[in-house]
């Protein structure tokens, strides 16, 4: 009798990058496979809910295209040619070249380049630990973040908000900048949690008819980088008609009389002409949160995406403090808790050896960095070496034909620690293979949510992957880089870091699988205040000093407007460029993570963009056809999508495929610009101008 296999079903936690960050049960099959993926009931934000792309996991920790073996570049830059070596080889080689470059053009000409690709503490940020041990070039991280943390801060004065949970305990749920049923499907199981059990209303606004739209009871189709005049003429009709908690706002706002004052123009018609809705759209909108207090605003990252993005998200987050939503259960407003953890990181990241006077290079402007720009480069000298890990530049940098260009330069040695033959590992002269998730321990935190989580190894790698970790320890120890974080394994790090941030041990951590840190109500609310001095929720921001990190002013910082409005420095739309084109989520895909599983690839189908029936038959153009989107940046081939859920002059690319999925090898972000977003930088992925044309 063929003896049946053993399934356990044990613990673990999504690394991928996403506000999510999802606890799981995760069948283990005879301690080394995996079946199927669930989320954990026992966590009430997942509470049973996670995307399909992460319960297909199984597809993509088995995949058969995983890289298993160190590889030395054997031909050109990009032309596929690898020969495998050993560890031992590979890492002597990195360690000889990189002390050979410190010693001719001095340490900073290094720079370790990472972000995302998992979300552990350990294994993500451990990388920081060399650059600060070894004094090589720092990376400010602005590709996702920055511009949206800014503008709630500025509003709140800390990344923080009213407990995610209580999306179920809402009466209006508003999803504003976020697809979430593409990238954080938690948020649509609240709110139609709340929909079922409280008759809740559920408002959804983005730039096209999506997915999340499609099951809101208000869906608003705003053009990309209005948000702000949607938010200010929204105001404007909650003080016209009495709908302001003036007594909530007394206590805890300033500027109340001076907003008011200057929303006394911005009605809904000076709104509807910039963003596109009609003004019974706008109206409606104002009607439903001004008399359904408990409302609850979940902010998103398409904020971010925008040149004007810190100032749209402040403004969206002006809306629920006017009607004074925050005093609610089910109310207020929340985009991340990211600023509850407080962890003591100098462990995982070698704080201690951190050199203030070494250049922080923008991680956005990496095309422009490898080719030379004195600007980006901090007026210092060039980048002869990158050290990669969780991310794929060379698919989702900005301004892509500069960053194939730097790539390619003969005299740039690139190491690329990975999972698959990325196009970023593609042009590496050393590739390493890395573990996934499931086959290395770590500590996670939830950016959507309070928990902190423990996700332990649960199978072993295969061929010769190594994690991060090890991969960082046996290159100090080549390189000579001194820190006592290099001498630990994964665990001991982690019961350090929990004990000095004061969360406990890591053996209670693992025995309880996650920590709740939820903030009680009245903190979370900032019915204690909010977090400035006088405790006041900032209408009349001073951006030069709102608490989020940065490495100087970007941007057109000198010229933000000083209360709510709508800031018209976005890539408008002009004669030769008449299209405005965002770059948003697929639903199967996660950055440029999953386009190497089979099932993700088939539901996508390939790359498109989605225009309006009517643009399309001005230009020629029927379903299906090839057409070229340019603009100054370069051109891309992409398939016509004939969709009527757009603002006409607005189209949409879903997704960012490898470029080598589309006809002519260039993708999406061939078209998408590094400029920085004000205040503090950011990347404008969404703010793109182009033209269209049928091939």
């Amino acid at each position: 009798m063929t003896e049946l296999p053993r399934v356990e079903r044990l613990p673990s936690v999504c690394p991928h990058d996403c506000p999510s960050a999802c606890s799981l049960e995760v069948e283990v099959i005879d301690g080394r496979s995996i079946g199927r993926v669930r989320g954990s009931k026992r966590q009430s934000y997942t509470d049973g809910v996670i995307c399909a792309k992460v319960a297909r996991y199984a597809e993509r920790i088995h995949h058969p295209d995983r890289l298993l073996h160190p590889l030395r570049r054997a031909g050109p830059k990009g032309s596929g040619a690898f020969e495998r070596i050993s560890w031992d080889e590979a890492l002597d080689e990195i360690a000889q070249r990189f002390l050979a470059l410190e010693a001719e053009f001095g340490a900073e000409t290094i720079w370790p380049y990472y972000y995302a690709g998992t979300m552990g503490l350990v294994m993500r940020d451990g990388i920081n630990r060399l650059r600060n041990a070894k004094r090589y070039s720092g990376q400010f991280s602005t590709i996702c973040t920055t511009s949206a943390w800014t503008g709630f801060i500025a509003g709140t004065g800390r990344l923080a908000g009213a407990d995610p949970r209580e999306m179920a305990k809402s009466d209006c749920v508003v999803i504003w900048g976020t697809n979430a049923v593409h990238t954080q499907v938690n948020v649509m199981h609240h709110a139609i949690k709340a929909r079922k059990e409280r008759g809740a209303k559920i408002v959804a606004i983005d730039v096209y008819r999506n997915a999340t739209l499609d099951q809101a009871d208000l869906g608003l189709v705003v053009r990309p980088g209005t948000d702000g005049a949607l938010a200010c003429g929204v105001m404007h009709v909650l003080f016209r008609d009495g709908l302001a908690d003036r007594d909530y706002l007394a206590r805890f706002a300033d500027a109340t009389e001076e907003l008011e004052a200057h929303l006394a123009t911005r009605t809904p018609e000076w709104a509807a002409a910039i963003t596109g809705l009609t003004v019974a759209e706008i109206e409606a909108f104002a009607a439903l949160i001004g008399t359904r207090k408990r409302s609850y605003f979940r902010l998103g990252y398409g904020f971010a995406r925008q040149r004007n993005g810190a100032v749209n998200m402040h403004a969206a987050l002006c809306v629920p403090t006017v009607t004074g939503a925050w005093q609610h259960e089910g109310g207020g407003a929340f985009h991340s808790n990211s600023g509850v953890y407080k962890w003591r990181k100098s462990l995982i990241e070698g704080l201690d050896k951190v050199d203030p006077k070494i250049r922080q290079l923008d991680q956005s402007q990496i095309g422009r960095i490898l080719t030379g720009d004195a600007e980006a480069l901090r007026q210092g000298q060039p980048v002869r070496a990158l050290f990669i890990q969780n991310t794929n530049p060379v698919t989702v940098a900005p301004e892509q034909e500069l960053v194939k260009r730097g790539f390619a330069r003969d005299d740039l040695f690139t190491v690329v620690h990975e999972q698959f033959m990325t196009e970023t590992a593609a042009m590496a002269d050393i590739v390493l293979p890395a573990t996934q998730f499931m086959e290395h321990d770590d500590l996670y935190q939830g950016g959507g949510h309070q928990h902190i989580m423990w996700g332990g190894k649960l199978i072993e790698p295969p061929g010769e992957c190594r994690s991060n970790h090890e991969v960082i320890c046996a290159l100090a120890q080549r390189l000579g880089a001194e820190h006592r974080g290099f001498a630990m394994t994964p665990r001991e790090i982690v019961d350090w870091t929990l004990q000095q941030t004061g969360r406990g041990t890591l053996e209670e951590l693992i025995a309880s699988e996650f920590h709740d840190i939820q903030p009680d109500f009245e903190t979370a609310h900032y019915l204690k205040g909010f977090g400035w001095p006088d405790g006041k929720f900032r209408f009349k921001p001073d951006w030069a000093k709102v608490p989020n990190s940065n490495a100087g002013p970007a941007g057109p910082h000198d010229s933000i407007p000083a209360l709510p409005d709508h800031w018209n420095v976005i890539e408008a739309a002009d004669t030769e460029h008449p299209f405005r084109l965002a770059t948003s989520p697929a639903r199967n895909f996660l950055n440029s993570s999953f386009t190497e599983t089979p099932t993700a690839r088939k539901k996508e189908g390939g790359p498109t963009l989605m225009l309006h029936p009517d643009d399309a038959a001005e230009l020629g153009i029927a379903q299906g056809d090839a057409i070229l989107v340019g603009n100054r940046r370069g051109d891309v081939n992409l398939d016509a999508v004939l969709f009527d859920g757009l603002v006409r002059g607005v189209v949409i690319a879903e997704s960012i495929w490898p470029n080598s999925a589309h006809r002519g090898g260039r993708g999406i972000n061939t078209l998408t610009g590094a400029d920085s977003i004000a205040p503090f930088g950011g990347a404008a992925f969404h703010d793109n101008r182009v033209w269209i044309r049928k091939v």
